[in-house]
C-alpha cells in the first residue's frame, strides 16, 4: 500500500513523502515512493500523514452499557476520528476492576478498528475502600489504572495505591473531585448556577484534590495523570508541580475549551458533563495550557448514553458527552496553535503517557508499525448526530460545522478507513 501525495508530520517534524507499507509496517519514506505490482494507492493529496491518534480516556461501555456504545461501535468512531488506539475507561458493569474483566475487554477489542487498551480500577468495584487486585491487572498488560468517573477519596487509599504501583510500572490517573464539595451539584458553580437555579459544583472541588495529589506524588516519588482538568486554580497547580520536577502529567478534553457555562441555560442534558463545563476564564486557562505543555494531551473523555438516558431532567440525567469523531477538527479549529502541535496533543504525548510510545504515535519511518491517520485539514463538513458511528447521539456539537476530517486511517496496515468511511 503507499500514501501517496501528503505530508508526513511526527515528533522529528514535517516533510513532503509517500509512505510505503508492507505486511503491517512501514517500509519506506521517500519524496516518491515506487509503487510495487499490485499495490493499493490511497490518496493524501493535500493532506497530512500522521502516526495515528491515542486517546487516553474513553467510555466505551461495555460490558453493560451496551445499548449505550460497544467495543465494536466505539472503535469505529475512534477510527473515524482518526484514532488507533483508545483506553478503554473502567467503569463499565462491572468494573473493570479484576483480570477476568480485562480479559474479557480485550477479547471484545481483537477485531476491534482500533487498538484497545484497558484502564483497570484503583480500587473494588470503584468503591474507594479497597485496593483492586492491580499487579493481576497490570501482568495482561494494564498500564493505567483509574476510578474514572469517581475520585479516590481517602487520601491514605491513594498513598498506598501510588507505593505499591510505583513497582509496577504502572501510571495511576485521578478524576479530581472532592466528593463532599461536589455532592449534589450539576453544573460549574457561578453566576449561571445562580440564574438557572441548578446547583452547583465549585471549581475548589477539583482544585483541592489535585492539590492532595501533587502532594502525594511528592511524597512517594510515583507519577500521578490528572485526567480532564478544567479549572484555572487545578492547572496552576499542575503547573507549579511541574516546575518543582515533581511527576505528574495532565489531561484536557475537547468541550472544556470549546464550550462554557453559559451553554447550559438551555436547560438541555446534552451539556451536563463532569467535570462541568466551566466559565471563559478557566476556558482560557485550558487553552493556555495546552499551548505551553503544562496539559501534556488532549483526551476526548467520550462518553456515550442512550436517548432516554439524557432525555431526563437536567438533574436526572447522566453527565457526558460523544468526543471521539469530533476531537480532532475542534482541536485545528479552536486552538491557536500549530497543526504540529495540535497532533503532539493528540498523538504521540498520550501515547507516550500510555506507554504505547513503541506501537503507536512514533515517527513514521522504516520499519515502524503502520498505525497511521491521513487528515485533510482544510475539509469542512457539519457535525449531524445521526451520521456519527456511536450507538448514541448525545454531541453537543450537532449542526455545527467544522475544519479538519479524517480521509483514512490504518491500523497495522490494514485500512479501516477509506475516503472518511469505515471499511468495517
Amino acid at each position: 500500500m503507499v500514501l501517496r501525495g501528503g505530508k508526513v508530520v511526527d515528533a522529528t517534524g514535517s516533510r513532503r513523502a509517500d509512505v510505503l507499507v508492507v505486511d503491517g509496517v512501514v517500509a519506506a519514506v521517500a519524496e516518491s515512493v515506487d509503487a510495487p505490482s499490485g499495490a493499493r494507492l490511497l490518496d493524501a493529496s493535500g493532506c497530512v500523514v500522521a502516526p495515528g491518534l491515542v486517546d487516553l480516556h474513553a467510555h466505551l461501555r461495555q460490558p453493560g452499557r451496551e445499548e449505550a456504545e460497544t467495543v465494536e461501535s466505539g472503535s469505529r468512531a475512534a477510527a473515524l476520528g482518526g484514532y488507533t488506539a483508545v483506553v478503554a475507561m473502567p467503569n463499565t458493569e462491572p468494573a473493570i476492576d479484576s483480570a477476568a474483566v480485562v480479559r474479557e475487554v480485550l477479547d471484545l477489542g481483537a477485531t476491534a478498528c482500533c487498538d484497545v487498551r484497558v484502564a483497570g480500577a484503583i480500587t473494588k468495584g470503584r468503591k474507594g475502600e479497597e485496593l483492586a487486585p492491580l499487579a493481576e491487572m497490570a501482568a495482561l498488560g494494564v498500564r493505567l489504572f483509574t476510578d474514572d468517573g469517581a475520585g479516590v477519596q481517602d487520601a491514605r487509599l491513594m498513598r498506598r495505591a501510588l507505593e505499591y504501583t510505583s513497582a509496577l510500572g504502572v501510571l495511576l490517573a485521578q478524576h479530581c473531585e472532592d466528593d463532599e464539595l461536589a455532592e449534589g451539584g450539576h453544573m460549574h458553580e457561578g453566576d449561571w448556577s445562580s440564574r438557572l437555579g441548578i446547583p452547583g459544583i465549585p471549581t475548589e472541588a477539583e482544585s483541592m484534590m489535585v492539590a492532595r495529589d501533587v502532594a502525594l506524588a511528592q511524597l512517594t516519588g510515583a507519577p500521578v495523570h490528572f485526567l480532564h482538568l478544567s479549572t484555572a486554580m487545578a492547572i496552576a497547580m499542575v503547573r507549579a508541580a511541574k516546575a518543582a520536577k515533581i511527576a505528574v502529567t495532565a489531561e484536557a478534553a475537547p468541550h472544556h475549551f470549546t464550550l462554557t457555562d453559559e451553554t447550559v441555560s438551555s436547560y438541555d442534558p446534552v451539556y451536563k458533563v463532569n467535570p462541568p463545563l466551566r466559565p471563559q476564564a478557566d476556558v482560557d486557562a485550558v487553552k493556555a495550557a495546552l499551548a505551553d505543555g503544562t496539559i501534556d494531551a488532549i483526551a476526548t473523555d467520550h462518553a456515550p448514553h442512550a436517548q432516554e438516558a439524557k432525555e431526563l431532567p437536567f438533574d436526572q440525567a447522566p453527565p457526558g458527552m460523544l468526543g471521539l469523531e469530533t476531537a480532532l477538527p475542534l482541536a485545528i479549529g479552536e486552538l491557536d496553535l500549530p497543526l504540529e502541535r495540535v497532533l503532539a496533543l493528540l498523538s504521540w504525548q498520550p501515547a507516550r503517557i500510555a506507554g504505547l510510545a513503541g506501537q503507536h504515535g512514533g515517527p513514521i519511518a522504516d520499519g515502524a508499525p503502520a498505525n497511521l491517520t491521513v487528515i485533510d485539514p482544510d475539509a469542512v463538513w457539519v457535525v449531524e448526530p445521526e451520521h456519527l458511528a456511536s450507538r448514541s447521539r448525545n454531541t453537543p456539537y450537532a449542526g455545527r460545522k467544522l475544519t479538519g476530517r479524517v480521509r483514512h486511517t490504518l491500523l497495522r496496515g490494514e485500512p479501516v478507513v477509506v475516503d472518511a468511511e469505515a471499511q468495517r
